[in-house]
């Protein structure tokens, strides 16, 4: 139970480092398993839950709000006890953001991949409804995972589409107000233009930034282990970053 809602989710099964993995919209915790999550194990204890109304995750009559599903995360972080890395795709990592931004005594780093952290900021693509190429495939998969059935997977499209046409509206005041490292990273043809993921990485305090090329928003099935490879990096590193030239980082001597 997850704020007295039933929810499934995968706990760490010992102490040490851990990685929340937040996974898209439309999706479930499954996509983030099966592609990075072996990786990051070798590291790294692995959380993840599938949010309401995802995946394995009964749905209710309530529409989709970011807000609420960093609510759920943080609740989750919550019953976890312990600060974690936490990784987000797309929308999961729309949610690592307010996370981060809200609680930041849960967190210790954030990775975002492909995530936008504006509605703006996505390209100009033709709607997704039922009718669309693609959404039978969508929803029998849906179904495969969801107690609420594939009956139900028309109002998931609706209130995902709905809450994608005016969330999240973040500023980049707000983000600004984030003081975790953050990872940002994309695809070089990704669904978030390239314009609005450097204007993330511009405005966050501390930051880094890798676009990984000839990849689009399925970055981590495309390239998983060079994902992977750049994420543990990220997270193993020392902070903050030493370079040979920096110019928007100053010079400073790495804590362990």
């Amino acid at each position: 139970m997850l704020n007295g809602h039933p929810t499934w989710a995968r706990m760490p099964t010992r102490k040490g480092p851990t990685a929340l993995l937040l996974h898209g919209g439309m999706s479930s915790s499954r996509s983030l398993l099966h592609s990075i999550g072996p990786g990051l194990s070798r590291t790294f204890q692995i959380a993840a839950f599938d949010r309401r109304g995802h995946g394995r995750t009964v749905d209710t009559d309530a529409d989709f709000h970011y807000d609420d599903m960093a609510n759920e995360t943080i609740a989750f972080l919550e019953l976890l006890g312990r600060r974690c890395h936490v990784i987000g795709h797309s929308d999961g990592g729309i949610i690592a953001l307010l996370v981060a931004r809200r609680r930041p005594d849960l967190v210790k780093r954030v990775i975002v991949v492909g995530a936008n952290y504006h509605f703006n900021g996505l390209v100009s693509m033709e709607a997704f409804d039922t009718d669309s190429e693609g959404y039978e495939q969508w929803a029998q998969k849906y179904a495969s995972l969801s107690p609420d059935g594939i009956d139900h997977a028309p109002v998931v499209l609706k209130k995902t589409m709905s809450m994608f046409a005016t969330e999240p509206a973040l500023t980049t005041s707000d983000l600004s107000r984030i003081t975790r490292p953050v990872l940002v990273m994309s695809g070089d043809d990704d669904v978030v233009t390239l314009e609005h993921t450097c204007s993330l990485y511009l405005a966050l305090p501390d930051a880094q930034l890798a676009i990984v090329p000839g990849t689009s928003h399925a970055v981590l099935k495309e390239r998983t282990r060079e994902s992977v490879r750049i994420m543990r990096h990220f997270l193993e590193s020392d902070l903050p970053v030493t370079t040979f030239m920096p110019v928007r980082r100053p010079q400073s001597t790495p804590n362990v």
